[in-house]
């Protein structure tokens, strides 16, 4: 199988994909004994010899499904690349994880869990709405929603044209200005939660996700990340 040859050097932890392009456009990099600098390059890991500085890469032929939970901070982008220059998840993980994949998206004054793996089709069924993993949330709400307003959020309201999933809300506090509440989705459209409590009069202040499936946040702190056990490994075995 052919596969792109800065995906196979970041796999190879040798470095990150931007970094990895850097390298091969500075003729550091060559594939069977020939320096390559074309970016849009493509090896096969089976058989082609690949050295770097001269030095001969061990490839990994065949990567075991991995999967990591990240506390996402506020402040960071989910994106590989930011126009703007922002820092991105990709800042917090070392070489070894650049390869991954993010499972759904956190905007960028949310934060808490977030799963990325390197299998590709591990991280488009988590993702797709018709598999309803749940995701569970707290939120910081300005004043207090009123029951009917709880119960209207429950039912679902229509964004963009577009009726959303019932989901569960539940008050976890209340402060003379603000409401925490538990809200969990099955589904997980474009910034749902803070565009939810705007129509329904109750902007969110704050948003922070504690779970995602069985995958839990726990006491991991935040901008750090860990892999995932096996039993929670086996949990995602229908979905590969």
């Amino acid at each position: 199988m052919q596969v792109r040859l800065q995906k196979v050097l970041s796999q190879a932890a040798i470095a990150s994909r931007r970094k990895a392009e850097a390298l091969i456009l500075a003729g550091r990099v060559k594939v069977n004994g020939a320096v390559v600098r074309e970016l849009g390059t493509k090896i096969d890991p089976s058989c082609d010899r690949l050295e770097v500085d001269q030095q001969l890469v061990q490839i990994p032929t065949e990567m075991p499904t991995q999967c990591l939970l990240l506390h996402k901070p506020t402040g960071v982008m989910c994106t590989r690349h930011d126009p703007a220059g922002r820092k991105t998840i990709y800042d917090l993980l070392p070489a070894s994880f650049q390869h991954f994949y993010y499972i759904g998206r956190l905007d960028f004054n949310s934060s808490g869990a977030l799963l990325l793996t390197n299998n590709g089709k591990l991280a488009n069924n988590l993702s797709h709405p018709k598999f309803h993993v749940p995701k569970i949330y707290e939120v910081w709400v300005r004043g207090r929603p009123s029951p009917q307003a709880i119960a209207h959020w429950a039912r679902g309201v229509t964004i963009d044209g577009k009726p959303t999933l019932p989901a569960q809300v539940k008050v976890l506090r209340v402060s003379p200005t603000a409401t925490l509440l538990q809200v969990i989705l099955q589904e997980g459209r474009n910034r749902q939660i803070r565009k939810t409590a705007e129509i329904l009069g109750f902007p969110v202040i704050q948003l922070h996700r504690v779970a995602i499936g069985h995958v839990t946040l726990g006491h991991l702190p935040v901008g750090k990340y860990r892999l995932l056990t096996p039993k929670e490994m086996s949990n995602f075995a229908d979905y590969l």
